[in-house]
C-alpha cells in the first residue's frame, strides 16, 4: 500500500512539474496567450448566440424553453471544456506516433497518458471554460426551478460526470491513432460532434440518433440529469433511475478508456521497429 501511495505521489509531482513548465512557456508570449484565450471565448459564445437566434423565432423546442436549453448548453459545455483543458491534449498522440517521439513517454517512470496530458497542457483553452461557466450561471438564474440542495448537488455531479465521459471518449478515439495515424477527423466527429449534440434536448433528434446517443453515451452527459433537475419528461423512454446513473456511466467509461489505452500502447511499435 505504501508503495502505491509513493508511486501516486511521484506521478502527481511529475504532473505538476510538467504543467507548471508548460504554463511558464506559454506565458512568455502573453499577448498571444491572451488573444488565444479571448478568441476561444468569443468563438464558443457564437454557438450560444446561434441558440438565442433560434429562440427568437420559436418560443420552445420540444417543450424546452430558452432558459432550459441554456442550462443544457452550460452544463454540457462546462463538462466538455474541463476535459478540453485537462485531457484533450491526448489527441496529439498521433503526431508523436508519426514523429517517433512517443518513445520518450515510454522511457519515463510515469504513465504515458499522464505525461501527454501534462506536457501538452494548454491553459489558453480556459477561455471556453469561462464562457460556458458564464452561460451556466445565467441559466441557473433563468430556469423556473425551485432550487434545493439535491438539485444543486445534481448540477455539480452532472458537470463532473459529463467531464469524465467526454474525457473517456477523447482517450478512446485518440487510441485509433495507434492503428491508423490520420484519424483525427473521425475522433473529432465523436467528441466535438457529441458536445454539439448534447447542447440541445435529445427530443429533437430522430429515433435512431437518440438511441445512438444513449449507446455512445452522450445522453448521460447533461440531457438525462437535466430532465430531473428541470422536471422535464424523458423523451428517450428510459427508466426514471437513468437520470441518476451518470456517475456510474462515467466510471465505466473511464475504466474502458484505461483498458483501451493500455491495449493500444502494447500494440505500439516504434518508428525504428
Amino acid at each position: 500500500m505504501a508503495d502505491v501511495w509513493a508511486r501516486g505521489a511521484h506521478a502527481s509531482a511529475m504532473y505538476r512539474h510538467f504543467v507548471a513548465a508548460r504554463i511558464r512557456a506559454d506565458w512568455q508570449y502573453r499577448t498571444s496567450f491572451l488573444l488565444m484565450a479571448s478568441s476561444q471565448f468569443a468563438i464558443t459564445f457564437l454557438d450560444f448566440i446561434g441558440i438565442a437566434i433560434v429562440f427568437g423565432q420559436v418560443p420552445q423546442l420540444a417543450g424546452w424553453s430558452f432558459a432550459d436549453v441554456a442550462f443544457l448548453y452550460g452544463t454540457s459545455g462546462m463538462a466538455f471544456t474541463l476535459c478540453d483543458v485537462f485531457v484533450s491534449e491526448v489527441e496529439l498522440v498521433s503526431r508523436h506516433i508519426r514523429l517517433g517521439t512517443f518513445d520518450q513517454f515510454l522511457l519515463r517512470p510515469v504513465g504515458a497518458l499522464l505525461q501527454i496530458c501534462a506536457q501538452e497542457f494548454a491553459l489558453r483553452r480556459a477561455g471556453k471554460l469561462v464562457q460556458s461557466t458564464l452561460v451556466l450561471g445565467l441559466a441557473l438564474a433563468w430556469v423556473s426551478v425551485s432550487w434545493s440542495i439535491g438539485r444543486v448537488v445534481m448540477v455539480v455531479v452532472t458537470v463532473s460526470s459529463g467531464s469524465f465521459i467526454f474525457g473517456a471518449l477523447i482517450v478512446m478515439t485518440a487510441c485509433v491513432s495507434f492503428w491508423s495515424v490520420e484519424s483525427n477527423e473521425v475522433a473529432n466527429s465523436v467528441t466535438y460532434g457529441g458536445n454539439f449534440a448534447s447542447q440541445y434536448p435529445l427530443d429533437l433528434y430522430g429515433t435512431w440518433l437518440r438511441r445512438l446517443l444513449v449507446i455512445v453515451p452522450i445522453a448521460f452527459v447533461s440531457y438525462l440529469p437535466s430532465t430531473w433537475i428541470l422536471d422535464k419528461p424523458d423523451g428517450l423512454g428510459l427508466p426514471q433511475c437513468a437520470a441518476f446513473i451518470s456517475p456510474v456511466v462515467a466510471a465505466l467509461m473511464t475504466f474502458v478508456a484505461c483498458v483501451v489505452w493500455r491495449a493500444a500502447v502494447r500494440h505500439y511499435r516504434s518508428t525504428g521497429s
